[in-house]
């Protein structure tokens, strides 16, 4: 197996920034020692292709090369192979938007990623598998319905080009419907579905989705679990009075919040839901959530 890595490349995420910066990044690894190729991303669904020809051609270490979109694109080229082919390993240089996922452990952005692919740092994570009715997709961060979701949808439709401005702007535009839903669900071993109205649900493998927005304050990529943070239905001025928890994660502490560590995650859906699943905006059908511990190394 190539012991090279493939850079993965979205010239369009963060605006453009990363077309222009993504060469003096690469440059700078190469001239610290680091054997790497590279390849663009020129549309939506591109990396996906990419990752899933190279890990066929023997490519095992990647470089995600954009934002939180690129590692998803990266992580759903590499499944469902690298669950049983040989583990891969997966690495960043984030000049996207939000960039999440390098959060939890860094608030060095770029110069945090390249010290660990210089370095060889790794660890395992655990991958999250989300079986829908068209189909199966994978996860390293978080898949979000309800508030967050919408703010995501607003997001991506309205302010995409405004980078964290715009998730604040999306935040406050969604306040004002400020729609509390059920998404019937059960946990594990639980006899009944909660079918209870809620303001948000999370399912995360990581603390921080939006840039800094710290859902799942207790997440751990390595644990074996999904983290599932649930907001029940509260108000328009309860919401307002807890915009900086959401930030500190100080927000689980609500009367109205709760969370838990699960293996599996059961949906009864009546249909498609708008989910917002690390950075990328989908309407599924989501049948079940299930977790692949260790199936990945990340290098961070």
């Amino acid at each position: 197996m190539s012991r090279r890595f493939l850079a993965v490349v979205n010239p369009a995420a963060g605006g453009g920034r990363c077309g222009k910066l993504a060469p003096a990044a690469l440059a700078k690894l190469r001239a610290a020692g680091v054997e790497l190729d590279v390849a663009e991303s020129s549309g939506p669904g591109k990396a996906i292709r990419l990752a899933r020809d190279a890990y066929e051609q023997g490519y095992r270490r990647f470089i995600a090369v954009g934002g939180d979109g690129t590692s998803y694109e990266i992580v759903n080229g590499l499944f469902p192979a690298a669950a049983s082919e040989g583990r891969a390993a997966l690495s960043f240089l984030p000049l996207g938007t939000g960039n999440s996922f390098l959060r939890d452990f860094s608030d060095r952005g770029v110069d945090h990623a390249a010290e660990a692919i210089v370095a060889g740092r790794s660890r395992a994570c655990d991958v999250l598998r989300l079986t829908h009715k068209e189909g199966v997709l994978y996860y390293i961060n978080l898949l979000s319905m309800g508030f967050a979701a919408d703010v995501a949808f607003v997001r991506h439709r309205r302010f995409k080009r405004l980078g964290e401005l715009g998730y604040v702007l999306a935040l406050f535009a969604c306040w004002v419907p400020l729609y509390r839903r059920a998404f019937p669900l059960r946990v594990d071993d639980d006899a009944e579905f909660d079918r209870r109205r809620c303001l948000l649900l999370s399912f995360s493998n990581s603390k921080f989705t939006g840039g800094k927005m710290m859902l799942a304050p207790l997440a751990d990529i390595g644990d074996g679990l999904v983290e599932y943070v649930r907001w029940g239905p509260i108000g328009r001025i309860g919401l307002l009075q807890n915009l900086g928890p959401l930030y500190d994660g100080s927000h689980i502490a609500h009367p109205l919040a709760s969370r838990r560590g699960a293996r599996r995650i059961e949906f009864d859906l009546e249909g498609p839901v708008d989910v917002m699943v690390d950075g990328e905006v989908l309407t599924l059908h989501c049948q079940r959530i299930e977790v692949l511990p260790g199936a990945l190394e990340v290098m961070v």
